[in-house]
């Protein structure tokens, strides 16, 4: 992908991380501070998911697993890439439906608990990060054709992919602190 991005004349530079180890996070950010890049846009959409069934049974692992990759990771890069973040910059945390606790369900608990959390970390970063005029969302991509999502999913990953697209890029910077679906804010 890098190489294909060079080809067509993009500057591109990659830095790897693991979003569920922190000191990965850590070097990652250390290795972009090099590059010596504002950051305009950060999309955080790692994830796992584990479908257990039934929280009575759901191993404790499986719960710090999923806290960890999809919503403590995210937290961590948040933190550690914030001081490369331009005024006006944008944070898009790619969440869940199934985090929403209006609608919640017994899908998926382990995902279902750590994608709530995620929706937690970006009201308190949108917060945070108001007077710098950083804007912080959620966005549910809604179900999508992907390795997760699998063949039998509602949408196309462009369809999935175009309210994260419109965060980075065209949403009103004054919107922060939201929940999205298809453009539109959605209920916690």
């Amino acid at each position: 992908m890098l190489n294909k991005l060079r080809d067509a004349e993009i500057k591109a530079d990659f830095v790897q991380m693991d979003v569920a180890d922190e000191t990965s996070i850590k070097n990652a950010a250390v290795e972009f501070g090099t590059l010596d890049l504002k950051l305009n846009v950060l999309i955080n959409n790692a994830a796992i998911l584990e479908v257990s069934g039934n929280i009575t049974k759901m191993p404790t692992e499986e719960l710090w697993n999923a806290l960890n990759a999809n919503s403590i990771g995210a937290f961590i890069v948040i933190r550690e890439f914030l001081p490369f973040m331009a005024k006006g910059g944008r944070i898009v945390n790619v969440s869940s439906g199934t985090g929403a606790l209006s609608d919640m369900s017994t899908y998926a608990p382990a995902y279902s608990i750590s994608k709530t959390t995620l929706n937690a970390i970006t009201k308190q970063f949108a917060v945070a990060l108001k007077d710098k005029k950083i804007a912080v969302n959620s966005v549910c991509p809604g179900w999508v054709r992907t390795e997760m999502g699998g063949m039998n999913a509602t949408r196309s990953v462009k369809k999935g992919a175009e309210t994260i697209v419109w965060l980075a890029t065209e949403s009103p910077q004054n919107k922060t602190g939201l929940f999205w679906r298809d453009k539109k804010v959605i209920d916690w």
